[in-house]
């Protein structure tokens, strides 16, 4: 609750309250303890006070039990038995629901919370999916593709568009980028359907969160709390983990340079913070541990919570100036050491030994240190904390659709979109290519067709015309041995006229000699043989 300004979180054994300064809020926190010491307890407490100041709230609802601050809380034997221990009765205590807006990745239990592939990025994207450094790699490269050709990655179906046509253009791609081998090619395209197997394709899609939305306010003035179910989430840490990192990520590239405040603009609550780091590589923890650095110019404070302090990395443990430690429980030197390293992380108090109180507190206590008005580390404290104001408790099924409904972006995300983006993109450029290549198969089809008739064509026009000239030739040669005919004939002819008178003539001279009968014996002979010469000389 907020007291004179500040957070009233809880009160020591001799009646000292200890709060937490709005001012000191961005320098973000820890809650840690083991399960079952009231770490939610301590969440719902500070969130409340946080919407109180008008500030909003982003927590994470693993156990669903953060869903019952939509009502008013309830008195009971043991609330009442707090209040008093508090002294609020006669105070500004009291029991009421909180304004909050429900989300959830699959869309069952809230408001579907989506964002795009192109939002998240490769480096995220490639934790999602489990790649290794190649396959991450390659996933830059489509996302630089990607970019440069201008195509929209909304959802899954998209990236595996992108990983295709990559895939079918390698080599166009392998002079810039280097080699791009088809097995990571399909390592990745393998991940991304287990991925969809598990619905975390639901997770991306249009419309976008638009992250300003978290930054609502109440009718009454209050900040909006923002409860993402993550029952079913938290079971693909991957996902979870991710997810909120990328709210993170959001949040630092939105929001402007604020400096300090007064109070935050905004105050984020990861549950189960272990899961953020587990097998992170190191380029994802450097970024984590960048964003929570640089966030907290931005006016926004996180807190993580998680049973261990050890869960959280040195590096970005470095920057949790607000400590809240509930009990642990050691019982074998490692589990000592963690407790002893959590101790030591805290400003000590002489008035106790921070070790064995961590190690001794009861359920709804804790061992704080909160920053003083001069962002100095304040003295560890040991405190019982206040009871919630907000139902504790999950709700039920009809009460969380209610408040579904009735939240202001429900008109804005009930529906999901599928507008054209890379996917549709390729789909016409691959029809396209198709229709080109079936032109183009056509169009020589058709050629080799026409030549083939234009070759037959020109075959049948040579034999043809080889058929005329020997036609022609024939003819020729007829004619030319015709008229050779005729002129042997009359050559002939002729000759046997000639021959004939030739001869009788010679026959006469001889034959004078001898009578009449040598007359006409010498023409005969004369002719006959006169006839033989000629036609032995004009034989040929």
């Amino acid at each position: 609750m907020v007291r004179n300004g500040s957070i009233y979180l809880g009160r020591t054994a001799d009646g000292r309250e200890v709060s937490l300064l709005p001012a000191m809020a961005n320098r973000h926190g820890l809650i840690a303890g083991a399960t079952g010491t009231g770490k939610t307890v301590t969440l719902k407490v500070l969130a409340e006070s946080f919407s109180d100041l008008g500030v909003p709230v982003f927590l994470a609802d693993v156990k669903g039990d953060l869903a019952g601050m939509v009502d008013a809380g309830r008195t009971s034997d043991d609330m009442e038995q707090r209040i008093r221990k508090f002294g609020l009765e006669g105070t500004d205590f009291a029991f009421h629901a909180y304004p909050a807006v429900f989300w959830d990745v699959y869309g069952k239990r809230g408001l579907q919370l989506r964002t795009t592939i192109s939002e998240m990025g490769p480096v995220l994207l490639a934790r999602i999916l489990g790649l290794n450094e190649i396959q991450s790699q390659i996933l830059t490269i489509l996302f630089r593709i990607a970019d440069e050709e201008q195509l929209l990655l909304i959802d899954t179906k998209d990236l595996r568009s992108m990983l295709n046509y990559l895939n079918d253009h390698r080599e166009q791609y392998r002079q810039m980028y280097g080699n791009i081998a088809p097995a990571s090619i399909a390592a990745i395209l393998r991940a991304v359907a287990a991925l969809e197997m598990e619905g975390g394709e639901l997770f991306f899609g249009e419309p976008a969160l638009d992250i300003r939305d978290f930054f609502a306010l109440g009718s009454d003035g209050r900040g909006v709390i923002n409860i993402l179910d993550s029952g079913s989430l938290v079971n693909d840490p991957a996902l979870y983990s991710t997810f909120l990192l990328w709210m993170l990520s959001e949040l630092f590239e939105t929001l402007p340079e604020v400096g300090d405040a007064q109070k935050p603009k905004m105050v984020f609550f990861f549950d189960e913070a272990h899961l953020l780091f587990d097998s992170a590589p190191k380029e994802l923890l450097d970024k984590i541990e960048q964003i929570v650095r640089l966030i907290r110019s931005k006016g926004v404070g996180v807190f993580f919570i998680t049973q261990n302090p050890t869960d959280v990395p040195e590096g970005v443990s470095a920057q949790l100036n607000n400590k809240i430690e509930h009990g642990l429980r050691a019982y074998t030197p490692a589990e000592q050491k963690k407790v002893r390293a959590a101790a030591e992380s805290m400003r000590a108090n002489l008035d106790f030994d921070t070790g064995e109180a961590i190690l001794n507190l009861g359920i709804g206590e804790a061992v704080v240190s909160f920053l003083d008005g001069q962002g100095m580390p304040g003295i560890s404290e040991k405190i019982a904390v206040l009871p919630p104001q907000s139902r504790m408790g999950a709700i039920e099924d009809a009460r969380r659709e209610q408040v579904v409904k009735e939240s202001v972006p429900y008109s804005k995300y009930a529906v999901s979109a599928d507008p054209d983006s890379a996917y549709e993109f390729l789909q016409r450029r691959g029809l396209e290519e198709q229709a080109r290549a079936e032109k183009e198969a056509a169009d020589a089809a058709a050629a080799r067709e026409q030549a083939k008739a234009e070759a037959a064509a020109a075959k049948e026009q040579a034999r043809a015309a080889a058929a005329a000239e020997r036609e022609k030739a024939r003819e020729k040669a007829a004619e030319e041995k015709k008229a050779e005919n005729a002129r042997k004939r009359a050559v002939k002819s002729m000759a046997g006229t000639v021959s004939g008178t030739i001869g009788r003539e010679v026959g006469k001279q001889i034959g004078g000699n001898f009578g009449k009968f040598g007359k006409t014996l010498g023409g005969n002979i004369g002719a006959s043989l006169g006839r033989g010469i000629l036609s032995t000389l004009f034989k040929n």
